[in-house]
């Protein structure tokens, strides 16, 4: 069943091969098969998997080498135009619903997803990496993926993918009452800091080397920032009369983040880790962590759908993200949106799909 005139073809963002860049194509409309949505798209933006896939960095070369070509991009949105046959009754979506999608796909049959942890699917695959993804006009994907997001503007919808990353990582313990600090203002780690004084967090530092997005980060409700280039800790230390701070929320993968959080956490505290190093990195496992009785928490994805359903809790009880999109740009300027991506001087940049 469709929602009028599809065309046949469409405008999509091709990485065809393992070198630079990116190809705008022309490709076939996707046809959605058994349990699937066709979904026209209206808003797509990036993140840091993008922009080594952009540049064809090692982690793209063993992640897809073997896959192209491939269109990419996974934080989407926009409305449902077709049913695919056999759909259950969660993707009885009807046809016009705004959708976002849940970008991790799971074959629901192993341990993990059988014990409640689907979001660590043996098996997983994921949207724009393993299958086509969303840099296109449209994506056919699995209903049980497609989120309902109406009463959301599409740039909005589609940022609660990477948003549920920040609550995963939020919320894993209590907040309120905690002194929390967000090293990385990155785009998750800005969605942190507002996630973080909506929950009631007693007092919210923010921390990056970046100043623009300091200045972003205080917007969106930080109680101090602090340069990088600072010493942290020391900062830290002296903010919370010598204690620590009870919560890290680590979003930044950059080894010295690391580090810095570990230093100043209270003893009994509790450290999220989400930013993902460029390489090993080493610590001090008895003095960092055992001696000081840390919890540590690895953090990826998001639970399905838990955590799906506290992100709309959070936008409907007026978490304001709006300051965190910067740029909007039509999928046929792919090149400036990845420059801005990659000069660290934008928020979120979010491609328009139909404007290719």
């Amino acid at each position: 069943m469709s929602d009028g005139q599809i065309p046949s073809t469409m405008r999509a963002l091709v990485k065809a091969s393992p070198t630079a860049g990116a190809e705008l194509r022309d490709v076939p409309v996707p046809v959605p098969g058994d349990g699937e949505l066709l979904i026209r798209l209206e808003a797509a933006s990036l993140c840091g998997t993008d922009l080594h896939i952009y540049r064809w960095d090692d982690w793209a070369e063993s992640r897809l080498g073997g896959g192209l070509p491939r269109i990419f991009g996974h934080e989407m949105a926009g409305r449902v135009v077709a049913h695919g046959p056999n759909l259950r009754s969660r993707g009885q979506i009807p046809l016009g619903t705004l959708v976002a999608a849940e970008t991790h796909l799971v074959d629901q049959s192993c341990y993990q997803c059988r014990t409640g942890r689907e979001h660590v699917c043996a098996n997983l695959r994921i949207l724009g990496v393993d299958m086509d993804g969303a840099f296109a006009q449209y994506i056919a994907l699995p209903a049980h993926n497609a989120w309902p997001s109406e009463g959301l503007s599409p740039e909005i919808a589609a940022i609660q993918e990477p948003m549920g990353n920040a609550v995963h990582a939020a919320f894993v313990e209590e907040l309120a009452g905690q002194t929390v600090v967000v090293t990385g203002c990155g785009p998750i780690g800005l969605m942190s800091v507002a996630i973080a004084k909506l929950a009631g967090a007693a007092r919210v530092f923010a921390t990056d080397i970046n100043l623009e997005r300091l200045e972003i980060a205080r917007a969106l409700g930080a109680d101090v920032v602090i340069d990088g280039h600072q010493d942290v800790v020391a900062r830290l230390r002296e903010l919370t009369g010598g204690v620590g701070v009870d919560v890290v929320l680590e979003m930044s993968g950059a080894e010295i983040a690391i580090r810095q959080g570990f230093e100043a956490v209270t003893n009994g505290g509790r450290v999220s880790l989400l930013g993902l190093p460029a390489r090993p990195i080493t610590l001090d496992l008895a003095s960092d962590v055992i001696f000081k009785g840390l919890r540590v928490y690895g953090i990826t994805g998001r639970r399905m759908f838990e955590t799906w359903y506290r992100t709309q809790a959070l936008l409907a009880q007026g978490l304001d993200l709006r300051s965190i999109l910067t740029h909007r740009i039509a999928l046929r300027d792919y090149d400036q949106a990845f420059e801005l991506l990659a000069g660290g001087h934008a928020g979120k940049v979010v491609l328009l799909p139909q404007e290719a």
